[in-house]
């Protein structure tokens, strides 16, 4: 039995909501991860992609990092499965000490790289973060850290730094569709069809675009103007027989992506068959 997923990208950014509060309690966050290089470092950067909704916070305009050295990293500089509990287990107790003492902090991501596993936290009370993370730390005698804080009213350390850019969230949204496509059962080593849409402002990037797309053996499916009540009026839907393996769709979608991109186009995602 063949199943459709579809994925729908969106590329532009949501709009920040500056200077807005949210209570935890109704909160939901949308944890993640990529990979990145930061300081010509192989990197992974994790954090929670829907503060991007209600960031900066109110009272939270100081930075707080905690920055812990791994005894086993990778010869990578990632975290080894040697190291990998203790270092949940040290997050775990900084935040359940954050929050027995109540304090107006948000957890905003992780670094992992070059050896350090560098926590960021958003906070009103630096000195009473700081006192929880020293007493905290106590605990895990063989873990060499250090922390500290900076202002940072704007979250730029989220916005400019955790927040993965656009082509990392391509990757990032193909990732998580391959891991539906799992759960339903799918081959992923199995080519079939897939079908990709794209917005364009103007006829002419469309057929730019179209062009492109034939020579690399796409078939243009659908196009034409569109009834969108923003600024890209034309769309094409494209398909070719692929894989969707985890290196195959990052491979082809990010050549599209891109494409669309020089031509001030929007890459919408790309939907395909459940195949077993």
């Amino acid at each position: 039995m063949r199943k459709i997923l579809t994925l729908i990208l969106i590329m532009g950014f949501l709009s920040k909501l500056f200077g807005q509060t949210e209570k935890k309690s109704d909160y939901q966050p949308d944890w993640t991860f990529y990979f990145s290089n930061v300081n010509d470092k192989l990197s992974s950067i994790a954090t929670d992609l829907n503060l991007i909704n209600i960031a900066p916070i109110n009272g939270q305009e100081n930075v707080v990092y905690v920055s812990i050295k791994m005894p086993n990293p990778k010869e990578n500089g990632l975290s080894s499965n040697e190291d990998a509990d203790e270092l949940w287990k040290i997050e775990d107790a900084i935040i359940k000490a954050f929050d027995s003492n109540k304090l107006n902090y948000t957890f905003a991501g992780r670094l992992t790289s070059n050896g350090f596993r560098d926590l960021y936290f958003f906070g009103e009370n630096t000195i009473l973060m700081e006192k929880e993370v020293s007493s905290t730390m106590t605990a895990f005698p063989k873990y060499e850290f250090d922390f500290g804080h900076k202002p940072d009213k704007e979250w730029s350390g989220y916005f400019d730094f955790l927040y993965p850019l656009p082509r990392q969230m391509q990757v990032i949204q193909n990732r998580r569709v391959l891991e539906q496509l799992e759960k339903g059962g799918d081959d992923l080593t199995k080519a079939r069809e897939v079908f990709h849409w794209i917005y364009f402002k103007t006829q002419n990037e469309l057929d730019q675009f179209e062009s492109f797309t034939t020579s690399l053996g796409f078939e243009t499916k659908n196009k034409g103007k569109t009834e969108q009540p923003n600024e890209y009026k034309f769309v094409i839907s494209i398909s070719r027989v692929d894989k969707v393996g985890y290196d195959e769709i990052d491979e082809y979608t990010l050549e599209l992506w891109e494409k669309a991109q020089e031509l001030n186009g929007d890459y919408d995602g790309w939907e395909t068959s459940i195949e077993k």
